[in-house]
């Protein structure tokens, strides 16, 4: 499978700011999927996941209250909508797919597929 994530931009703290990642193939609904970001000098980590229904999501304590994730099986996209964004919020944004649930895809900060990167940087 392939993703390509975007929506990536700079904005300013408390602002806003909604990431889309499309994927190819046919079997999109069939994979768990996940917003993972990397900030420099940082491991990537886990930001959100939702699974492959879309009726269970899963969130990163950083991200509880102020990101969304979500997604539209017959367009192929996963989003995650930002609001109240802060300057730590600022790293590299990759969307990933994986067959597992998105708990385990919390639990090891990482998934099968990836697409590339969109940079999202909050200024103060």
């Amino acid at each position: 499978v392939q993703l390509q994530a975007c929506g990536g931009g700079l904005v300013q703290a408390g602002g806003s700011l909604r990431l889309s990642c499309v994927t190819s193939g046919r079997t999109f609904n069939s994979y768990t999927m996940g917003w993972f970001r990397q900030a420099p000098g940082k491991e990537r980590e886990f930001v959100a996941g939702i699974s492959k229904s879309g009726v269970t999501t899963t969130y990163a304590d950083s991200a509880k209250g102020r990101f969304t994730i979500s997604r539209d099986n017959a367009k192929n996209t996963v989003y995650l909508q930002m609001t109240s964004l802060k300057p730590e919020d600022t790293a590299v944004y990759y969307c990933g797919a994986d067959g597992r649930l998105a708990l385990t895809l919390a639990r090891l900060g990482t998934a099968d597929y990836w697409g590339q990167g969109t940079q999202v940087t909050v200024s103060s």
